[in-house]
């Protein structure tokens, strides 16, 4: 009756439960994205928008427009920026702080994205190495019950300890510092 109740045991675990569906994660990104502040959300805009082959055209259209109006008298449009084009330059540097600020704001909200995968893949590994260890312990438990000699095996040992987060931190900071 023993062995019939493991069976039973190990087929509940191995087989598919009716109406069971595996929990599907959210993406942390699309939860990032749906937690945007108005101002991230321009800067998204702005960052995909300006870094697009189309803005790159229509600034080598103007620049060019502009150059070719104060280098080549145009009867019917004043000159109004001289060479060596004090005005452009100027209008130029302010188009790159104004766009430099906008990837820095997406960079900076993709880098906490970042940070946060990052966290929840060491947290989800720590979880699996935990599972690991003890299977291996349920194991060797069953190995030791059937006669195998496991004492002559160090890695083994070894490797039934659990992991210590603090001391994998303690070692990291030694390295980095």
């Amino acid at each position: 009756m023993s062995q019939q109740n493991h069976l039973v045991f190990l087929n509940s675990l191995f087989s598919e439960k009716e109406g069971y569906k595996r929990k599907i994660l959210k993406s942390i990104k699309a939860k990032a994205d749906a937690k945007r502040t108005f101002s991230e959300k321009m800067a998204d805009v702005m960052t995909s928008s300006f870094g697009s082959i189309t803005f790159l055209i229509l600034n080598i259209c103007l620049f060019a427009v502009w150059i070719l109006i104060h280098t080549a008298p145009i009867n019917f449009i004043p000159e109004f920026d001289p060479f060596p084009f004090s005005f452009l330059t100027l209008v130029v540097s302010l188009e790159a702080i104004i766009l430099s600020i906008f990837v820095l704001i997406s960079q900076n909200r993709s880098s906490k994205i970042d940070d946060l995968r990052e966290e929840t893949d060491l947290q989800i590994n720590l979880m699996i190495s935990n599972e690991i260890t003890k299977l291996m312990k349920m194991m060797a438990i069953l190995l030791e019950k059937n006669g195998v000699d496991l004492s002559q095996d160090p890695e083994l040992r070894e490797m039934l300890k659990p992991i210590s987060e603090e001391e994998i931190e303690k070692k990291l900071e030694k390295e980095i510092l």
